[in-house]
């Protein structure tokens, strides 16, 4: 700074102070002003504290209201802990859903009504008249409990539709009035069926404030009972309720059961969809029959649902060996289908959860009706057969395949059946079922085995020719001259692929007859006490993986067999030219049955055991008893006969000769490449 303007600064510097002084004045003075313009008057500050004021007061009434209400709510807890039946019908009160026309059937007694026939034991619950529990009287659990084949809840059975004033009705929030020949009736007594009688219960759901005597416009469930059957007829009536449901065209019927285990299983393979390790979960699904169309099922190998726009017959809840069937007398229009397993539910008794919802046709008008029945029990296939609604094929009789099945149902079934009526332990009816089929395959692998014996005795020259042919490229040469051999000798080798093309269709019949038979569950024989289930002499106190927690003892003597009829048939084929690997393979199978058929039925094992050694036993003879000198003679004769013959080749191994010349070419422009 310079002289100059450093005496300029004081009087600059005053002028600035009074300018700023003023306008701070003025903005003060402004805001002053603003304040007292925009300032509410006393009676908007009034009205301002009487809002405050009430909006404290209502909080503090808040307050206090829900102490109040958590004090009654307490003590009505405490006194429906206690059994107090007003404080149990006052929280029901609270609870309960505007159903319209319904709410006269919102509360009220919910003490089952058991019915008991000669094979079943049904309980129905008045809250939404459903089924609530089945147990079959013949049966029991592999543990010895009773066997339940629907399980409590509240999710039984439901049917969900609209009043005239747009009330969601759900018959599960409904209380039905049981009634028998239109009387009423308190549950109490088991009721009994007789063998030759039958009985019609009705539960009724009032749509009105009348008496439930005097009431005529109701919901009723009727269910009819025979005393030998395990069929229920089931209806649903909708009775002078035109007026109060809403005339859709359709409704919605949801069933649903928790599924509980009845069989044996390897505790390691709890939660498995391995049929050889978990058979009642791989055959437990949900299976449905369409109209126009064969039976279907869910698609199997954990959770899984469907949903179809097409008509449907019946939904059928499957096990290992029971069922739960809904059927339509009419239809159901479509239906949506699902099976959960909760992993978190680690109950033994626990098996998975099965749910439909079915759209039911409904037509407005005083009286109608929507017919149709259960069946709880056995899925047996003369029984399931017998209804002509096409049960039988639940069963996993081979469906898939004609041949599989026709043998099944046409040959298989009728024997066992048959072999039945003589009362016989059922593993000796499994015994003599394998020897007559093993007597009725007998002229089919006759020539099988008669070729095997003569194989045996052509060893020294196939030897000779393995000799004669040592390397890779004399491959033709040498099976050439094997198949002149064994054409001097009478042998074919088609002979040998024919029986195995017929037996493959029987042991896969076999295969899945035997785990479908509820007739061999819990069937002792010898030291094994079920026959559906595996057979344990050992059990370990840990799991082998692949193998599980046990020794099946069949399983065992089945491998043992097996082992011994694959030495005994290679050693007959020594000197024959096989592919590389074919031993081991031949060698490794029945370790890998033995591990696959541990957890396998008893009955599996024991029919596998027992074929396995009539076969070998037949081979072993049909070897003993083919004389060597027939077949030198015939030989001889052969060459006597063919020695001024040209041969002839067949197509095939002009075929064989082609491809070995190019092969033998390519290898040649390698080698002068190279």
């Amino acid at each position: 700074m310079d002289a100059a303007q450093a005496r300029k600064t004081p009087k600059q510097n005053s002028f600035m102070n009074k300018h700023s002084i003023t306008g701070l004045v003025l903005i003060f003075l402004i805001f002053v002003g603003y304040m007292w313009w925009v300032s509410p008057s006393k009676e908007e500050m009034a009205q301002m504290q009487a809002r405050h004021d009430s909006a404290v007061q209502a909080y503090n009434d808040s307050v206090a209201l829900a102490d109040s209400l958590a004090a009654i709510q307490q003590e009505l807890q405490a006194k429906i802990e206690q059994g107090d039946s007003d404080a149990i019908k006052q929280m029901q009160l609270a609870n309960r859903i505007d159903m319209g026309a319904f709410n006269a059937s919102g509360d009220g007694d919910n003490q089952l009504v058991q019915i008991n026939n000669d094979l079943m034991q049904i309980a129905i619950s008045p809250k939404g008249a459903m089924v609530q529990e089945v147990i079959l009287n013949d049966y029991t659990t592999f543990d010895k409990r009773p066997l339940q084949l629907v399980s409590s809840s509240e999710d039984n059975l439901d049917l969900m539709f609209y009043t005239t004033d747009n009330k969601l009705v759900q018959s599960k929030d409904l209380y039905f009035v049981p009634f028998i020949d239109g009387k009423r009736i308190v549950a109490g007594e088991p009721i009994t069926v007789a063998k030759d009688d039958s009985l019609t219960i009705s539960f009724r759901a009032f749509a009105s404030n009348d008496s439930v005597n005097d009431g005529n416009s109701y919901l009723e469930y009727r269910y009819q009972v025979n005393g030998d059957s395990y069929e229920v007829d089931f209806d649903i009536v909708f009775h002078n309720l035109d007026q109060a449901v809403k005339a859709n065209p359709d409704m919605d019927l949801s069933w649903s059961n928790r599924m509980l285990r009845q069989e044996k299983v390897d505790p390691s393979a709890r939660n498995s969809r391995n049929p050889n390790k978990d058979p009642e979960r791989f055959y437990s699904n949900i299976f449905y029959k369409p109209s126009k169309d064969n039976v279907d099922e869910l698609k199997r190998g954990g959770n899984a649902e469907k949903s179809t726009s097409s008509s449907l017959q019946w939904i059928a809840y499957k096990q290992q060996f029971f069922c739960a069937i809904l059927m339509a007398d009419n239809r159901f229009e479509s239906a949506k289908m699902e099976v959960n397993t909760d992993k978190a539910d680690t109950n033994m008794n626990y098996l998975c959860d099965m749910s439909s919802t079915m759209r039911i046709a409904y037509e407005s008008k005083p009286d109608y009706t929507m017919g149709m029945n259960f069946y709880f029990g056995p899925s047996k296939y003369r029984d399931l057969r017998a209804m002509h609604k096409d049960f039988e094929r639940m069963l996993p009789l081979g469906w898939g395949f004609f041949l599989t099945q026709w043998i099944s149902r046409f040959a298989i079934i009728p024997v066992f059946n048959f072999l039945e009526q003589f009362n016989w332990n059922y593993g000796i009816i499994v015994i003599i079922l394998t020897f007559l089929l093993r007597l009725v395959l007998f002229p089919l692998t006759f020539k099988s085995y008669q070729g095997s014996a003569i194989m045996r005795i052509l060893r020294p020259e196939m030897e000779a020719l393995n000799k004669k042919y040592p390397n890779q490229d004399q491959m033709m040469q040498k099976q050439q001259e094997m198949t002149r051999l064994q054409k001097r000798a009478g042998y074919s080798p088609m002979a040998g692929c024919l029986p195995a093309l017929v037996q493959f269709p029987i042991i896969w019949a076999m295969f899945r007859f035997y785990p479908a038979s509820i007739e061999l569950r819990q069937q002792p024989f010898l030291w094994c006490n079920d026959l559906s289930t595996y057979d344990s002499i050992l059990n370990f106190g840990f799991t082998i993986p692949l193998y599980g927690d046990h020794v099946s003892l069949f399983c065992l003597l089945m491998f043992g067999v097996q082992f011994l009829y694959t030495w005994y048939t290679m050693k007959s084929q020594q000197g024959q030219a096989t592919m590389p690997g074919m031993k081991f393979m031949m060698y490794f199978m029945p370790f890998m049955m033995l591990f696959l058929f541990n957890s396998q039925s008893a009955a599996l094992n024991l029919y596998y055991f027992c074929s396995l050694s009539l076969t070998m036993l037949q081979m072993i003879l049909i070897h003993k008893f083919t004389s060597e000198k027939k077949v030198r003679a015939r030989m001889a004769a052969y060459d006597v006969k063919n020695k001024n013959v040209p041969q002839k080749k067949s197509k095939f191994q002009q075929r064989l000769e082609e491809m070995q010349k190019m092969s033998e070419e390519m290898q040649k422009q390698q080698a002068k490449r190279k």
